[in-house]
């Protein structure tokens, strides 16, 4: 209390003497006064790391005040592993560019406030980049327009880093310039801040799931004198609101993004928190409406409220996209896309859904369901449709692949100073390690081989030295420093993995140990007694460290669980998190024990266990996978949560038998059209312990969705890659042909090609033909299809030059078609286009695979 007495009064003080304010506003200054009190009170664990920064004599009013902002809103995850030195440097870098860069001294109060100011972008973990990206740019866009400037930060992005996927957790923005590759959700983070040093307000977009195809996407917005702009992060284009996506943000039904602090801006808010709000964008993209939403008990009496979920269909889940509490009429409303909703409603122990189409004007939801219910139901969920999309000149669209061309070759130089396979084998025979070893560790660390190597130097004669780093991820192997893994690689091999989630691997071993020794239902008391939960307060989901969680005393409860997992490995007592259920376990006996810190958050723990068997039918026509085509969800707390079965061995084959918790649980399973429409099928049911029962995953059909949408001329002439001349109708092998032109330098081309080794084996089994066409505006001297690995061994490549053949293909559908790459289609023997996908999408081989079955079953039904 004293300390926050002294702050006040200095800050009253600095005013006093006539300096400048940063909050202007003197109500707003008062509100996030009283908010930084809040968070300092909240945060006594860490009292010196993070506030002594405010003793500083030479403090400016303008800085204390930025920090105090940023103080009062900032998640839990920055008040546990950062410090106020961190901070300052952070303001510091933000007001510098405004006396730098003309367009500083133009951007509002508010928008630099909480687009330039603000260190984080979403769940990243935080780093220097600011000032780094700094001094690499600002020579390069001073004097530029703010437009230009921001085109030309976003080539010098596409230097840095490229698409690929890969898991969840976002690396810090320096470690992705060390590696050059990440996710969009990275790369958009990325680019975000690197904009943001050079006083440019960004945000980062996401649509939390697409409707049309599975997956999800994240982007740029820039704010660009007086207006907000869209740009494809790390995917320059020649001018603002280009992008490969722009189509499918035409057929999103959310597109939003989450703001820092108290905002008052003029976008529809989804939701407020006292520490964010999240504001809906979708409206900037597309034609949208407004989804009322009232709900009613079963006598048909409004419920004040009620938790309401407006749900699609993604990854064979119905996923929420945005959540809202009903008012004193029972009443809601999102704005959304022009597609089909599922809108759920629950509170206490009922719940109800209904299906909101665009024609409706009020969806009534009824809460006439209570868990243990057995049924089953079938519905169609549509989805928008396909709108046309901007076009820019040929012109330049060559010298931006001009552009994009020079930027590859200095990003691959830069990756060719990577390890190779002939220096990790010699590193390896100095040390005296097992050449293949060596090579897979310093291959998988990319940019961080050094670190790696470092480590393999250090510990080359301890033999737990690869089964330590088999215990790691790909990703911590790229981002994690040798000093992080030698703080966990001298530990007991059943406690010896650093891995507990998904967060950062940070040093926290011997930290627990060192204060005292403590046996499992002592930790357990420890952290109930010491560690507050607040979800809300750690918005952006980004991990504690378990050190940061141990000293703050509040956290999530992933954190929280996260944390236990560490104390008890630190004590040398095996912990994990169990992966399908998330609950944090230790062993003991050869068993694995659940921990209930509150009976609330894990009700069916260590509940008698019920076996479930799914088996595939026989009809399907490719092995369904889980989160492809469906998934198992148990009922808890008024909702189904799906279980986390994603590339779990136990579900490579069927049928496969699965050890659950009894309880109350939906399988739901999908079949999307080639429209993007899916066709889901849902089964209700308990398990209970001695009744194991047995669930058949029969993939439903796809009715009236196939029909010709146009002709193409199979004797069309085309010139293979190695030269071989020949037509469409020989590559279809008298069976049909798949062709699919792309762009392999964007990431919805490059899906495409990650999809079709999913489906090699039936695509092959098959025998018709498939052909991947590269328009000759497209290729680069970098591009080289033979690094596409797993594709079907009748695939061939070939150059379309001047567009010719996608030209015709386009005017067979009957479609202005422009960059919006990927363009696939299926043509029968005869040339008939029976399925057609522009731009993005997930899942193509697949739908292939679904349209050659439905044919051959057409022509079956035409030989009766």
């Amino acid at each position: 209390m004293k300390k926050t007495v002294v702050l006040l009064v200095v800050s009253v003080l600095l005013a006093a003497c006539g300096e400048k304010h940063f909050l202007r506003d003197a109500n707003y200054r008062k509100t996030v006064h009283a908010q930084f009190e809040k968070r300092q009170a909240e945060a006594v664990g860490r009292q010196d790391a993070l506030f002594s920064v405010f003793n500083k004599p030479d403090l400016t009013v303008e800085q204390r005040e930025a920090l105090e902002f940023l103080y009062a809103y900032m998640p839990l995850c920055d008040l546990a592993d950062c410090d106020g030195d961190f901070f300052l440097q952070q303001v510091d870098a933000a007001f510098q560019t405004r006396t730098v860069f003309a367009w500083g001294r133009t951007i509002p109060e508010d928008i630099f406030r909480h687009f330039v100011l603000v260190y984080r972008v979403n769940n990243e973990y935080l780093d220097a980049s600011r000032v780094a990206f700094f001094d690499e740019l600002k020579d390069r866009v001073k004097g530029l327009s703010m437009a230009d400037a921001a085109l030309e930060v976003n080539h010098w992005c596409h230097e840095k880093v490229t698409y690929r996927g890969t898991d969840a957790r976002t690396s810090a923005s320096l470690a992705l310039v060390k590696t050059s590759w990440g996710r969009c959700g990275e790369e958009s983070t990325f680019a975000v801040a690197a904009l943001r040093a050079v006083g440019i307000p960004a945000r980062q977009c996401y649509t939390p799931r697409w409707v049309h195809t599975d997956d999800n996407h994240a982007w740029v917005e820039v704010w660009i004198d007086g207006t907000w702009h869209y740009m494809g992060a790390c995917e320059p284009e020649p001018e603002l609101d280009v992008a490969w996506f722009t189509g499918p943000a035409k057929r999103a039904m959310m597109v939003h993004t989450k703001v820092y602090g108290l905002y008052n801006g003029p976008e529809e808010k989804n939701s407020q928190t006292p520490l964010c709000s999240i504001i809906n964008l979708t409206s900037n993209y597309t034609q949208t409406r407004t989804v009322k939403v009232r709900v009613v008990d079963a006598e048909n009496q409004p419920v004040a409220d009620a938790r309401v979920q407006f749900k699609v269909y993604n990854y064979a889940e119905l996923y929420a996209i945005s959540t809202n509490t009903t008012d004193a009429n029972g009443e809601t409303s999102i704005i959304s896309g022009m597609g089909d909703l599922m809108v759920w409603a629950d509170k206490n122990a009922a719940y109800g859904y209904q299906k909101s189409e665009p024609s409706a004007d009020l969806t009534v939801v009824k809460l006439d369901h209570r868990a243990g219910t057995t049924y089953a139901e079938d519905y169609l969920i549509n989805v928008p449709s396909a709108q046309p999309v901007k076009e820019i000149s040929a012109e330049k669209i060559a010298a931006n692949v001009a552009r994009l061309t020079q930027e590859d070759s200095i990003r691959n130089a830069y990756m060719a100073t990577f390890a190779t396979k002939e220096y990790a084998e010699n590193v390896a025979s100095e040390l005296g390690l097992n050449k293949a070893n060596t090579w897979k560790y310093l291959e998988l660390a990319q940019g961080n081989w050094q670190e790696i190597k470092a480590l393999l130097t250090l510990e080359k004669k301890n033999p737990n030295l690869f089964p330590f780093l088999a215990t790691l991820k790909a990703k911590d192997l790229r981002d994690t420093p040798a000093s992080f893994l030698m703080n966990h690689i001298a530990a007991p091999a059943d406690v010896m993995s650093p891995r507990i989630e998904n967060e950062l691997i940070t040093p926290w071993r011997g930290y627990f140990s060192a204060k005292a020794a403590m046996n499992v239902s002592e930790i357990i008391a420890h952290i109930k007694e010491t560690i507050t939960i607040d979800n809300e307060a750690n918005y952006y989901n980004c991990m504690l460290s378990p050190r940061g969680a141990f000293e703050l005393g509040i956290a999530d409860r992933r954190s929280r669980n996260i944390l236990f997992v560490a104390m008890c490995r630190d004590n040398n007592i095996p912990a994990r998190i169990e992966t399908a259920t998330a609950k944090p376990q230790y062993g003991e006996n050869g068993q694995w024990i659940d921990v209930v810190f509150d009976p609330s958050e894990n009700a069916s723990s260590n509940l008698p266990q019920a076996r479930l068997t799914l088996k595939s039918d026989p009809s399907n026509i490719v092995k369904p996978g889980y989160e492809s085509h469906y998934t198992l969800a148990v009922y808890k707390n008024g909702d189904f949560q799906t279980l986390n079965y994603e590339g779990n061995p136990l579900l490579a084959n069927f049928p496969a038998t699965l050890t659950l918790d009894e309880g109350y649980y939906r399988l739901l399973v999908g079949s999307r059209a080639n429209d993007g429409s899916v066709f889901v099928h849902t089964e209700h049911f308990e398990l209970k312990k001695d009744a194991p029962q047995t669930a058949t995953i029969k993939l439903p059909e796809v009715t009236g969705k196939l029909f010709v949408k146009g002709i193409v001329d199979m004797n069309s002439i085309v010139i293979l890659n190695d030269g071989t001349k020949t037509t469409l109708k020989d590559l279809s092998h008298d069976k049909g042909l798949m062709l699919c032109f792309i762009d392999p330098s964007k990431e919805p081309s490059k899906h495409i090609l990650q999809d079709l080794p999913a489906v090699q084996k039936s695509l092959e089994e098959w025998a018709g033909g498939i052909l991947l066409m590269v328009p000759s505006d497209k290729q680069t001297s970098a591009f080289d299809a033979t690094v596409f690995k797993g594709l079907p061994q009748q695939t061939a490549w070939a150059a379309d030059a001047d567009r010719t053949l996608l030209k015709a293909t386009a005017g067979a559908l009957q479609t202005e078609f422009g960059d919006n790459f990927p363009l696939t289609v299926y043509l029968t023997r005869s040339g008939g286009i029976i399925y057609s996908s522009e731009g993005y999408r997930i899942g193509t081989g697949e739908d292939v695979l679904k349209t050659i079955r439905q044919e051959a079953e057409s022509y079956a039904k035409c030989a009766e």
